[in-house]
Formats: structure tokens, sequence, C-alpha cells
């Protein structure tokens, strides 16, 4: 029988123990009227009603965890691959890459160069003896690499590779007072090796150069130098003379290359403050031709009513201002830059340029909200400015986060602080998808996959591909990747569909928190994922499934985990990665460490083909084959789908005979105030 010895109305407990009721006096309820003699008085009761709590969210957390570790259990268990090879380096190994038949290393002493058929040293570089933190190589032809390096120092070292010989042509952001050197925070070298930018900081400010390389004159010196070395080598030893394999002394000499020439100085947007101008017409002049958005410098609001609608902005959110403080706006002191190959948001269809030379950079800078586009063919005088002005301006609803372009270049994606990711279609000039993620999460990263769908440079690059009188339209697909490390997987056509599909929840256990992502582009779908205990997994987009695992050796473990050493070659479809023994493990020995071990994962040793299996493609007819209605249906749809584009085109051409109208007439009646001014004067 129950027993209910309630004796007061309910209402909250005080906090303090001294205005606890007394056990004669509280209010409870048993079950069992029994055990009414065997209650706990105060203070136990309260405590082993805390114990209770703590226990039971225990049981909760075990629970759950068991129910993982069994839907785990159940899971398609991947396969493991092991190494297809290894070779040691003789220094810690910071950095990989690849370019053409030659892997570069960059040592805490120095470069190395080692062939990639029998893994050979083939060329070093260690005379400042300094410590090699990033390398960026690109191809140039001949057997002729260019390399732009960065220290420890944050020196950026720009190197030019011929059979196993470094050729230092000059160290960027090198100056004789050393109180004024700069430091190098970021570098890229353009595809191709036609442009290389870097972005510098010193005690108070940032910003980016941007250097275009004579690659031409590089390449004929190098024939000038390579003939020479062979006669040289042909004449010391008729007998062992080769033209593939020369030796490095017979073409490390005294050779003085030209030196690269600084293109562009970008700085990071000033906040914008009052209006200088002193009416309309002066702020009118100073737009261009009004086709395309600025920075909004150009503005007519003063000083004064900036802060008026600062104050009355404060008042109204004070208490909220309070508790999150108030953030003034700072000039940014980092940015994210990409080289651009040429589309219609930058060139014009008159302009006659190289599809596989840049033509432009886009570069945002840190919680700034626009995304700028400048064209690298600025006059002298231009690049003199010390304030250059970006050609086009992209403005985002929210700051950007991220940023990243497809492998053709056509495809932008911008990943704002507001978890929303928008991805663009340079070569049309519009968005062909809006996405945002719903839950509570900031992005890290983004990045493209290549879809078999989409996976030719023909149907990237170009436009679209007509089979029949049906057009292909490509489905572009993003992996984001979470601060959580949760994934999200971004699909987009050009028909303006777009699905955002949850890949992977947030790990429970933060072992497997994810430290580097790479896509593996050889095929569709594939995405590498390495994680903070060592493990690197190959995932297949797709199906969200792990399909298989890269393992190095049981003597040896990734190092470190938290920030791999690897590199993709996607010419040759291998992983190469960076492992050290097991009692070199410890952070402290790793960086005495005297040599490293470098594995290599070769893609086509594993049946990756049947784990990640090729969609047939539609058979495509050429035109000629074709009967006449259906090239006119093709023609007709072509017409219709670039139809808003024309008249897009239309709509520009009669907004800029307006601005141009704007402009005269402001122009006249300015000369019609000096006139004015001048006959009082008189």
């Amino acid at each position: 029988m129950a027993v209910n010895t309630r004796k007061h109305p309910l209402e909250i407990p005080p906090s303090s123990e001294k205005d606890w009721q007394k056990e004669e006096e509280e209010d409870f309820f048993l079950l069992d009227s029994d055990r009414k003699c065997d209650v706990l008085p105060q203070p136990f009761r309260m405590i082993n009603k805390l114990v209770m709590q703590v226990f039971e969210g225990a049981m909760e957390i075990i629970e759950r965890r068991e129910m993982l570790q069994e839907a785990q259990k159940l899971k398609v268990q991947p396969k493991k691959c092991f190494p297809t090879a290894e070779f040691q380096v003789t220094e810690r190994a910071n950095c990989l890459a690849v370019s053409g038949k030659y892997i570069f290393v960059g040592l805490s002493m120095g470069l190395s160069a080692f062939n990639t058929r029998d893994f050979k040293v083939v060329g070093a570089w260690n005379v400042a003896k300094t410590e090699i933190c990033a390398i960026h190589p690109s191809d140039l032809g001949s057997e002729c690499h260019v390399l732009l390096a960065v220290d420890e120092m944050g020196l950026a070292w720009l190197f030019c590779f011929l059979r196993g010989s470094f050729l230092l042509i000059k160290i960027l952001n090198e100056v004789e007072d050393i109180s004024q050197r700069s430091t190098c925070v970021e570098a890229v070298l353009s595809p191709g090796g036609d442009y290389a930018g870097i972005l510098l900081q010193d005690s108070t400010k940032a910003w980016l150069e941007i250097y275009q390389l004579p690659k031409e004159s590089w390449l004929t010196e190098m024939e000038k130098i390579t003939e020479a070395a062979e006669q040289l080598a042909c004449s010391e030893r008729r007998s062992s003379c080769s033209s593939e394999e020369l030796p490095v002394s017979a073409i490390q000499a005294d050779v003085e290359l030209d030196p690269p020439v600084l293109l562009l100085t970008v700085r990071p947007p000033k906040p914008i403050t009052g209006t200088s101008f002193k009416g309309p017409l002066d702020a009118l002049k100073e737009v261009d031709d009004g086709s395309m958005l600025g920075l909004g410098y150009n503005h007519l609001i003063k000083d004064s009513q900036w802060e008026l609608q600062e104050a009355i902005f404060c008042s109204t959110y004070q208490e909220y201002l309070e508790a999150e403080g108030v953030i003034k706006e700072e000039i940014p002191r980092y940015a994210t830059f990409h080289f651009l190959l040429p589309s219609r948001i930058l060139v014009g269809p008159e302009v006659e340029v190289l599809p596989d030379i840049p033509v432009g950079i886009g570069v945002h800078w840190d919680g700034n909200h626009n995304f700028c586009l400048y064209l690298l063919n600025h006059s002298l005088k231009e690049k003199a400015n010390s304030d250059l002005k970006p050609d086009v301006v992209w403005p985002c609803a929210a700051p950007i986060a991220c940023s990243a372009v497809s492998s053709c270049s056509r495809y932008l994606a911008l990943a704002g602080e507001d978890a929303t990711v928008t991805i663009w279609d340079k070569h049309l000039g519009y968005p062909m998808s809006v996405t945002a993620i719903l839950e509570e999460r900031f992005i890290r990263s983004v990045h493209f996959l290549c879809d078999s769908a989409a996976a030719s440079d023909e149907t990237c690059g170009t436009d679209p591909v007509y089979c029949g009188a049906d057009p292909v339209y490509p489905i572009i697909q993003l992996l984001v990747l979470c601060t959580d490390s949760s994934f999200y997987l971004v699909k987009a056509s050009r028909t303006g569909k777009s699905s955002i599909t949850l890949l992977a929840e947030r790990p429970e256990n933060p072992n497997l928190t994810v430290s580097a992502v790479m896509p593996v582009l050889a095929f569709p779908s594939a995405v590498l994922i390495f994680s903070w205990d060592g493990t690197v997994s190959l995932m297949n987009t797709d199906t969200s499934q792990t399909v298989y695992c890269f393992c190095t050796p049981p003597s040896h473990a990734v190092a470190p985990p938290w920030q791999p050493v690897f590199t993709v070659d996607s010419v040759s479809c291998c992983l190469l990665l960076r492992g050290v023994e097991h009692q070199q493990a410890d952070e402290l020995v790793q960086s005495k460490a005297t040599h490293s071990t470098i594995f290599l994962f070769d893609f086509n040793s594993y049946p990756l083909k049947e784990a990640f299996p090729k969609k047939p493609d539609l058979p495509l007819k050429p035109l000629q084959e074709l009967q006449w209605i259906e090239r006119c249906n093709i023609f007709l749809r072509d017409r219709f789908y670039f139809l808003p584009e024309r008249q897009q085109v239309l709509l520009e051409m009669e907004e800029q005979e307006y601005w141009d109208c704007l402009q005269a007439q402001a122009a006249a009646m300015d000369n019609e105030r000096e006139k004015v001014k001048g006959e009082k004067k008189q």
C-alpha cells in the first residue's frame, strides 16, 4: 500500500543546506509502507540522488558505446592493403611531392630527389643547411622542373631541377636588412609553372605577391646546359656516355637563370570608413563603368552617420553585446588564393587566350565577405599602385571560411561561416547550387571529387556534350569536411538540382578525429581519410562505406598521425606516406630522428576498380553522323539553354549605356559648375 506523507505544497527546494526541511516535516512518497522507517535522512538522501544520476548517465554512455561497437561489427570490414614498395630517407622527411618521374622530399636538412622507378637518389641540395617544410613542384617539360619551397624560417626558395641538379634561382622574400624580413605563410605554384604566388606577413600587415616565371627562357638555357653536359660527359667517359643519366657535376655549374617578374601585389581590404566625397558627382566620377560590384568604398555615408548607426545598434542590442563582447573590424592577416584558367567571367569571348595558362587569381581574406578576382595582365601603372582594385567582386552573405577550385578550374566552391556552400560555374558566371548545412556546424574544408559522369576534361572544361538530341549535364560532387570531423556530400548539376547527404557523423572516439582528407581523382567518388589513430582509409562516397584501409607494416606507424606527411600521384595512381618505427613514435624522438621510411601504395596493385566501378557512359555520336532534324534540335536546345545568358548580356549593354550617359552628364555638370565659378571670380 502506497503511503503519501506530503505535508506542504510542491515547491522548488532551496539551494542552501541550512534551509532544508526537517526529516519529520519533509514530504515524500513511498510505495512500500514497511520502508517508511528505512528512509535515509538528509543530506544523505540528496547525495544518493546525485550518485544515482551519475551512475545512470554512465550506464547510458556505456550502452550507447556498446551499440556502436555492435553496429561496427555488423558493418563490412574494409580490406587491408599493405605497401607495395618502400625506400629510406637519410633525414627526417617533412613533406613529399611528385612531379614527372621524380619524388621530391623536403628534409630537415635540405632537399632530395628520388627516381620513381627504382627509388634511388638522383639529386640533393643542402647548401644552406635549412629545413624545408613545404614543396610545390611543376613539370616544365624536357626533364626540367620548377620547385617552390618554404623553409622553417618562412623563406620562399625558387629552384629549377634538371637531371639531378637543383639550381637556385632566387629567394623571393630575401632582404638585406634582417629586421625588415617578411615571413612566407603560404605558397602556391600554378599548374604548368607559369606563375607563383606567396602570402607574406610581417609584424603589422600581410600581403600577396604574384610572380610570372620566365619558363621559356629557362628551358632554352637548360637545353644549352644539357648539350654542354653531354659533350663533357662523352669526352671524359666515352664508354659510359648516356644522355639520360648525366653526372651531377656536369650540370652543377654557376648558372644564372632569369629571375621571376613581380606582377601583382594584393593587399587586404581596408575597413570601410566615412566618405571623402563632397557630393554625388564626385562619387559618380570614381565609378568605373557600373557593370559590376566593388568593395564598397565609393559611397556617400559620412562618419557621423556611421557613428549614429553604431550607437543605435549598441543601444538596441546592449545585453547581447555585453555577453559576447564588441568585436572591432581589423585588417585580416591570412588569405586563400587560387590561380584560375580562362573563363567568361574573367575574359570575354573576343579575347584570344591559351586554355591551359592562368589568366587571373581568386582571393578571399579571413573574416571577409568578398571573393575578389584579379587579372594577370595589369599595366605597369596599375602594378605600381599600392591599392590594387579587383577586376571582379563576388560578395557573399557571410564571411568566407574556405574555398576550392576543381581540377579543370571551371567550378568554384565557396563555404561561408554560416555553413552555406555555393558552387559557381565560372565559365557561365552563375551559381549552380546554394546548399546549407542545417546542423550547427562549422565547415573546415571543401574538396571537389571526380565523378564518372564528368571525369573527363571534355565535360569539365567545355560546354555540355550532347548525345543525339538530349544534352548530358555533368554532376558536380563536393566533399564538405566540418570541424567536428563529420562529412557531407553535395551534388549539383547545371539543371539547378542539388542535394546534400550526410556521409559520416561526428566520431564518438576522439582517436578517430580526421586530420586530413585527399580526393583520389583516378577513381570516381573516392577519397582518402587520415585519422588521429594513424589509420588511412579509402571511402566510397556513393555508398558512404570505407572499402579499403592502407596499413603500414607492424614495425612502423604513420608519423605524425595528427599531421601526416603524404602525397597522391594522380598520374601513376599511387599514395606516398611517411612512416617511422614504433620506438620513434614519441614526439621528442621524432624531432631527433635521423631517417624516415617512405611507403608506396600502388592503387593499380589492389582491386580498386571493383570497389569503384566506372558508370557506363552513354554512346556519343558526332554531329556528322546525325540527321539534319537531330542537328537542328541540338542547335535549338543549345540556343534555348543559353537564352537567359544572352538576355543578360543585352541587359548589361543597356546598363552600360545608362552609366555612360550618367557619367557624361556628371562631367558636363562639373564643367558647368567650374565655368560658373570662373565667371563669379571675374
